[in-house]
């Protein structure tokens, strides 16, 4: 392995800033020091770095993992600070937040707001907010479902989330600053060894139903352009009347995005419910790429298109080239649904808290008329279900505990990065490296997966390649996540949930056509 120099990777990082992230060549002497400072360095290698290189690169990830490793080797760092200190680099090479304001502005205003996105998104790639790398490492790939191929995503680079604790982060108070990931307090902020730093973040400001708002991207880039618009306040999630107003604010300035908000309740919602905040991108998610089942009229919204979409879950799209339509017909549903109630399907409203709850994803369709997809949805515990009766079912929680949020709901599964070295594991079993016997040990560090490989061993036996084992295993995923889908659905889709299903829109006044 070739020594590394110092140096000669901070003659590079000045290279690549002033190539892809503005520095100008008058800031080179200053920001050389400040990085051999930081580094403990004496002076510079005097090395010319190779501009066309250079020019070239995506992202500076190979070279700031050079100087990590030397950071480490010499005790400036700890393992555990290693994504820090590489932010805290990347800081010294970046230009301020209102450079980065100004220039999306003067593009947005000179070209158009999709041109705009398309910098700030190369910008946070360039600067590693998003640690492309990283993401590039995650397991990925399209499955073949039924309804529509759903995307599956092991999530190295993100630990997995507890619904009981997201529900306790409500209920504390917030003294901590920032008081969440999402405040706008993060652009900047330094972090420690139980936060990620977030020196590089950069947002835009914007006024959504003449509030303030902030457009980022999201480091973990679950899709194309994964976007997250965040309240200048920290306020609770809440979905109301305001919520349709702002997604529609926001795809009028973004037409080629979708933006969607979480249900605002523990367990169905998103893993922070203590910032007002939604998410949205560049990118046709497999929901919208399903057929339609059933459609519907209206006498008092004559020129709203209302649908069900052939979806897992239960969705009530409506669209319209009115979107005023659409923010009434939204404010019916919410009022009616919040209070409908189906015993036989154990769906119940409220007990001492309010269980039913609305996703809305809004989105301009092919036609270019808007288009809102409703998700029914509902967190209501019962002694049977104690992670929820409309949660993913125990016996997959070996593949995915949390909740069901916004994304999964439309066919993109983010699961655990622990599967994949659990999926290694379970392969052993497979080829027959490994004994089912083995795992009567209650500490067996596959003990949660004994399920999921009785069912493999039987289907597919102890004798496979290890490609075939492979394959066998991202097939139960597959079919784990279609499953999910089916589990957080109130109506399921039989002869009792159809009817159930129908009889609802009836009751908000929808005349079915077909």
């Amino acid at each position: 392995m070739a020594k590394i120099i110092p140096q000669d990777c901070i003659e590079d990082l000045l290279c690549y800033a002033n190539a892809h992230l503005f520095l100008p060549l008058s800031d080179i002497i200053y920001t050389r020091n400040k990085l051999l400072a930081k580094l403990r360095l004496d002076g510079p290698s005097g090395k010319s770095p190779d501009e066309n290189s250079i020019s070239l690169m995506k992202t500076p990830a190979s070279v700031l993992k050079k100087l990590s490793e030397y950071a480490l080797a010499e005790g400036i760092i700890g393992k555990e600070q290693r994504v820090n200190f590489e932010t805290e680099i990347m800081d010294l090479l970046c230009p301020p937040p209102s450079f980065v304001i100004d220039l999306f502005d003067q593009i947005a205003c000179e070209k158009n707001t999709k041109e705009a996105c398309s910098f700030l998104y190369d910008y946070c790639i360039k600067s590693n907010y998003i640690r492309y790398e990283e993401v590039l490492s995650n397991s990925s790939w399209t499955a073949t479902a039924e309804k529509a191929d759903l995307e599956i995503t092991i999530n190295t680079s993100k630990p997995e989330k507890d619904n009981k604790k997201t529900a306790e982060v409500l209920k504390k108070p917030q003294t901590d600053y920032p008081k969440c990931q999402l405040c706008k307090e993060n652009i900047g902020f330094a972090g420690h060894d139980n936060y990620t730093s977030r020196l590089t973040l950069r947002t835009i400001p914007l006024f959504l139903n003449e509030e303030s708002w902030h457009f980022q991207f999201s480091p973990y880039r679950y899709y194309n352009e994964h976007c997250i618009v965040l309240s200048d306040e920290h306020i609770p999630m809440n979905v109301n009347q305001n919520t349709i107003v702002r997604l529609f604010d926001f795809i009028d300035l973004f037409p080629h995005y979708f933006l969607g908000s979480n249900a605002a309740l523990p367990r169905i919602g998103g893993s922070i419910l203590n910032h007002e905040h939604y998410q949205g991108g560049a990118y046709k998610m497999p929901m919208h790429k399903t057929k339609i089942k059933y459609r519907f009229s209206s006498a008092d919204y004559p020129d709203v298109r209302i649908l069900i979409p052939d979806w897992y879950n239960n969705v009530i799209r409506i669209e319209s080239q009115k979107r005023n339509s659409l923010e009434k017909l939204f404010g019916h549903i919410l009022e009616q649904f919040l209070e409908y109630n189906n015993e036989a399907l154990n769906i119940i409203a409220h007990t001492s808290e309010q269980h039913n709850a609305l996703t809305p994803i809004a989105r301009f369709n092919e036609d270019g008329e808007y288009s809102l997809d409703i998700i029914l949805r509902n967190n209501r515990t019962d002694e049977a279900h104690p992670d929820g009766i409309f949660h993913v079912s125990p016996d997959l929680h070996n593949i995915k505990k949390e909740s069901i949020g916004l994304i999964e709901a439309m066919g993109v599964f983010i699961l655990p990065g622990r599967l994949s070295t659990e999926a290694e594991g379970i392969k052993d079993f497979l080829v027959g490296k490994a004994k089912f016997k083995e795992l009567s040990d209650p500490n067996h560090p596959l003990i949660a997966h004994t399920g999921m490989i009785a069912q493999l061993i039987n289907d597919c036996g102890t004798n496979l390649s290890d490609e075939d084992a492979g394959e066998a295993i991202e097939n139960y995923i597959n079919k784990a996540c279609e499953r999910m889908l089916k589990c957080v659905a109130l109506f399921k889709e039989d002869d009792k949930g159809n009817k159930a299903f129908l009889a609802l829109m009836k009751s908000l006044g929808f005349k079915q056509i077909i």
